[in-house]
């Protein structure tokens, strides 16, 4: 049976034993002071006057009528049960055609609900708000497979220029050939390793353990501090043990993208990167500043997009392949973590990322002195 059906007989049944239940009443007190026997009164003290009713005359004539009465309600209650199922599940229909158009790949559709807000009211705003987010997120994906799709087409576009080159013209020079095809090489490499990454990050399917920032702060500014010397970049390390949970490796992954996009991303020379950690209620805060280019709101709101650079889309040493900052926000978002991108006033950027804390054990406490 259709919800509706099961409405209308639920209406109608509860409307019969209602009126049963009130004719019941009825003939229980009038059971209780009707005499079961014929009892003459005089007419002259009483001023209906006559025989007093006995219990089977009164039953000849109300049963009938109580008959009848039910019949009605019965007739009554499925008449209106079934409109009144109808006019409830009618936001239903529409969330369900709702639903069936979204299975059928049409994410721009929106039920928009009129009506007070109730449950169905509500429902219908959540369907929306998903329709919304999932419309987002395949426009999103489709974007990220184009721009992977040409990312990955250029190096193999080149590999293949120079081996037709290398082949036709045998005055080549092989190992200039060889040296550019290992160069194209590696950053198809690149861009593949981090592809893999974004989607291992996305799946969530790392182990949890317990992570302190400020050592893979340490770790990643270690690493990369050869590469700030030769970019005239200095760095510039702050902040107190940050506990959190999560994957090492995934984290060490972030904090170096943050540092590694501050330092390339920062002025032509005498640039500056501050790294900064801290504990706030309830989390932890990873901070990354550094000096560069003005940056407007909107675009800093961009630059977490997969293949988006801050400055040119140029290939030079050391530019990456334009996920840095996509993987981070994945990671953070794996994570249950904030990221937040602000531009500083006299160029350059601030990037913020807020995990959730953890206490350390008073036997894993990590030693403030490192």
């Amino acid at each position: 049976m259709s919800v509706r059906l099961k409405l209308t007989l639920s209406y109608a049944g509860f409307l019969m034993l209602a009126g049963a239940l009130l004719l019941a009443a009825v003939w229980v007190f009038l059971l209780r002071y009707v005499p079961d026997r014929a009892m003459l009164i005089n007419p002259d003290d009483k001023p209906t006057g006559g025989v007093f009713p006995v219990r089977s005359a009164l039953l000849t004539v109300f049963a009938p009528r109580a008959a009848a009465v039910l019949a009605f309600l019965l007739v009554f209650g499925l008449v209106g049960g079934w409109i009144l199922a109808g006019r409830m599940l009618a936001p239903l229909t529409r969330i369900t055609d709702a639903t069936r158009m979204a299975a059928n790949g049409s994410l721009s559709h929106r039920i928009r609900l009129p009506g007070r807000k109730d449950e169905f009211r509500e429902l219908a705003d959540a369907f929306d708000a998903m329709l919304v987010r999932l419309e987002a997120h395949v426009a999103e994906q489709q974007r990220f497979a184009a721009n992977a799709s040409h990312e990955l087409r250029t190096p193999l576009a080149i590999s293949k220029a120079l081996l037709d080159v290398a082949r036709t013209d045998p005055n080549r020079d092989i190992d200039e050939v060889i040296d550019r095809l290992h160069t194209v090489n590696t950053r198809a490499i690149d861009l593949t390793e981090a592809l893999l990454l974004l989607s291992h990050a996305n799946q969530r399917s790392f182990p949890r353990e317990p992570v302190d920032l400020s050592l893979l702060v340490e770790e990643a500014t270690e690493t990369l501090l050869p590469l700030a010397e030769n970019h005239d970049v200095t760095i510039e390390t702050s902040g107190d043990i940050t506990p959190a949970t999560g994957s090492q490796a995934l984290l060490l992954q972030l904090t170096t993208n943050l540092v590694h996009n501050a330092i390339v991303h920062n002025l032509p020379a005498q640039g500056t990167v501050w790294v900064n950690t801290g504990v706030r209620p309830g989390t932890v805060v990873l901070t990354v500043e550094n000096t560069g280019e003005k940056l407007t709101p909107e675009r800093a709101s961009t630059l977490t997009e997969p293949f988006q650079r801050g400055t040119e889309r140029i290939h030079a040493e050391h530019a990456g392949v334009g996920l840095g900052l996509a993987i981070v926000k994945t990671i953070t978002h794996a994570h249950d973590g904030t990221l937040t991108l602000t531009p500083r006033s006299a160029g350059g950027i601030r990037i913020t990322v807020e995990l959730p804390a953890t206490v350390p054990h008073a036997d894993g406490r990590a030693d403030p002195d490192r």
